[in-house]
């Protein structure tokens, strides 16, 4: 019960390592403001976890300012704010093949959406002097991968880049910051992605030491340490939970 009565705000929390974060956060103890585009799919987990649900496009400004103002004003503040709605559209792919729009696309979801959530919930963490951001980035901001996704990549490596900026700059304000970067995760999305091109899956699968891709729950519970006061020295980190990839010279065998 580390996050006892806080309230937490997770975008993308419809499925995958949302959801997860969702319910271990409520087994935790916290209120959990559950926001996605899926409606219905938040509107059950709210009832599942006994906390709200807020359908917002998080790539609209004035939506995501709207969204963090009422849970501000419903609650009292924001303690928490897990930052984890992304897209990887198949679209996305080599930098020779992927298109413009596409590009645009996965950078609004993936970084501009986070820097709208962090702007916006910034200044009611300030008025409460506490808070913990986390921002979902990944393993590819820290290492490459020969089997691209362009614009997921660099988006991602700005939310890593924008998460210790940030840190740093509010963490005398009590103000924690971090990048939770996440290995290849079992998620619908991840699933969808490797249904379509099954030799991708295997050569990222090959090079992953523990042997398996990620649970979200796995994910989930480092969230959760991150959110808690168990994480009340660390701000601005690289926070890998990646079953040792990007550590990784060769796997065993």
């Amino acid at each position: 019960m580390r996050l006892q009565d806080r309230v937490a705000v997770i975008t993308g929390a419809a499925s995958g390592i949302g959801l997860a974060t969702a319910r271990r956060f409520a087994a935790e103890g916290a209120v959990v403001v559950a926001v996605d585009v899926n409606t219905d799919a938040i509107a059950t987990l709210a009832k599942e976890t006994g906390g709200e649900a807020i359908t917002c496009d998080v790539t609209d400004e004035a939506a995501v300012e709207a969204m963090f103002d009422s849970v501000a004003t419903g609650h009292g503040r924001v303690d928490i704010a897990f930052n984890n709605a992304g897209i990887s559209p198949p679209e996305d792919d080599s930098i020779l093949t992927t298109g413009i729009e596409a590009w645009e696309h996965v950078q609004r979801v993936n970084l501009t959406s986070v820097y709208l959530c962090c702007k916006y919930v910034l200044p009611h963490m300030r008025r409460a002097g506490r808070g913990s951001i986390i921002n979902t980035a990944s393993f590819v901001a820290v290492m490459g991968a020969a089997t691209s996704q362009i614009s997921y990549t660099a988006s991602k490596g700005g939310v890593l880049a924008m998460s210790r900026e940030l840190g740093v700059q509010f963490a005398r304000e009590g103000i924690r910051v971090n990048a939770l970067c996440p290995g290849p995760v079992n998620t619908p999305l991840l699933k969808e992605l490797f249904a379509k091109d099954p030799e991708r899956a295997a050569r990222r699968l090959v090079h992953v030491p523990v042997g398996r891709f990620a649970e979200p729950a796995e994910i989930a519970a480092a969230v959760a340490f991150l959110a808690s006061d168990d994480a009340s020295f660390i701000t601005a980190s690289t926070f890998l939970v990646d079953g040792g990839i990007s550590g990784a010279y060769v796997t065993p065998l």
